[in-house]
């Protein structure tokens, strides 16, 4: 189907997108580790419990814990062997949480679900559910969640865009696996009942664009490079028009949003009943010898994935590393670190990509409400937030409407931490309801 260019939409920013440090590097396997850490929040609410015990012998796709309640997603193995140990670590966001540790043995057995032949739509919910998979776009929600909307639907969104600077693993998983992801969308609007189907790409991905027209039951949108186009309201509107109130979420508009990767763990797990224990992760940054695309197992190290990209380069200082994108993710204090269902990719940033200066106080230009593409106002954020006033953050801040996409801390001329003062404000908001 011929693209369309898609509607404007107010805020954002332009960032160097730095994608053509990794957008030219093929998707490669990554060994699997000798020793995988799996945690078991995995997702987006509850984390999973482990139903494995010490000593267990597990094979690839094996299940090791299993959600507690609807917002929460079973956890597989990424290896086979045998279950070591299973302890409290500190994640990457610097919270405790629980870690099964698995030595491979080096066989390569598996335990998948049988394969799906003409599933129905049911069956698909219930794979999506069966096989862990997560939105794999950054937030982690249960995707079973999602095909099963309390209120009707009838536009599925295909989320290409992958506005966030230096990840190109969603723009090589589009070239490379373009009719997996399209029979994945296809399975995700058999299981909504809906048969539109749309996918916006940003405008600087042209051959993925051309990729996905020859689909005629997919409509393109080309959307306008720009941060954050990602974001699922943004998306919304830009494609369809339609507007997500505060409070409300997609699928009261009609709307059920995917990442393409989410897409292409669907296609794997209805065609080859393959769980979600890997993801496809970039590796990037000025710092890192090799920047590349990789193919990696959950619960494999930060340290390991590094050494394969040729480690942190001796011509380079090394500033920051970062688990994610530089403007969502979280920067990390050392190595020590595994991959989740959510890793989309790890940087390695040097003092002229990484500005860590100092803040310092805020000059009340209103640049972080200009940028807003909620429309909110950082800065009373930022400020009742500091105070330890967090009613009057949501009252006159809008923090709950947040995106916590960091335009407004990109754009801030005084460095002010924003985003880390309003996911605080969020967090004790939470607490206290």
């Amino acid at each position: 189907m011929k693209a369309v260019k898609g509607k404007f939409y107010f805020g954002g920013v332009h960032p160097h997108d730095m994608k053509d440090l990794c957008k030219g590097a093929p998707i490669e396997a990554l060994p699997p580790p000798a020793e995988a850490a799996i945690s078991t929040a995995q997702s987006l609410g509850k984390p999973a419990a482990p139903i494995v015990e010490v000593g267990a012998k597990v094979k690839i796709g094996t299940k090791i814990a299993e959600a507690q309640g609807p917002i929460s997603s079973d956890v597989f193995s990424s290896v086979c062997g045998e279950v070591t140990e299973i302890k409290e670590m500190t994640g990457a966001s610097g919270g405790k949480e629980q870690f099964i540790i698995i030595r491979n043995d080096g066989s390569d057995e598996k335990e998948y679900l049988p394969p799906l032949d003409h599933p129905t739509s049911d069956e698909i919910k219930a794979r999506i559910k069966d096989a862990g998979i997560v939105g794999l776009g950054g937030a982690g929600f249960p995707v079973a969640v999602k095909v099963a909307p309390r209120t009707p639907v009838d536009t599925l969104i295909i989320n290409g865009a992958e506005c966030e600077p230096y990840l190109t693993c969603d723009y090589r998983l589009m070239l490379e696996k373009t009719d997996e992801i399209a029979r994945g969308a296809r399975y995700i609007a058999q299981a909504l009942g809906v048969n539109d189907i749309i996918i916006g790409i940003e405008g600087n991905k042209p051959d993925c664009i051309e990729k996905f027209e020859p689909y005629p039951d997919i409509k393109v949108v080309i959307l306008k490079k720009q941060y954050p186009m990602g974001g699922e309201k943004q998306l919304i509107y830009v494609t369809t028009g339609r507007r997500v109130g505060l409070g409300k979420l997609p699928a009261d508009s009609g709307v059920v949003v995917q990442n393409v990767a989410t897409a292409f763990a669907v296609c794997e797990a209805v065609e080859l009943g393959k769980p979600l224990f890997e993801r496809v992760l970039t590796v990037s940054g000025k710092a890192v010898v090799t920047p590349k695309n990789l193919l990696v197992k959950l619960g494999t190290s930060i340290k390991d994935i590094v050494a394969f990209c040729g480690g942190q380069s001796e011509n380079a200082e090394l500033e920051k590393i970062v688990q994610g994108g530089p403007m969502t993710g979280v920067a990390l204090a050392n190595y020590d670190a595994y991959t989740h269902k959510t890793t989309s990719g790890v940087l390695l940033m040097t003092p002229e990509e990484a500005d860590t200066r100092a803040p310092s106080n805020c000059l009340n230009c209103g640049k972080c409400a200009d940028v807003c593409p909620m429309h909110l106002m950082p800065m009373n954020t930022a400020f009742y937030a500091n105070a330890g006033d967090y009613d009057a953050a949501a009252k006159y801040g809008g923090v709950l409407a947040c995106i916590e996409c960091g335009a407004c801390e990109y754009t801030c001329p005084a460095k002010r931490p924003l985003i880390q003062a309003i996911r605080k404000a969020k967090s004790e908001l939470r607490k206290k309801k």
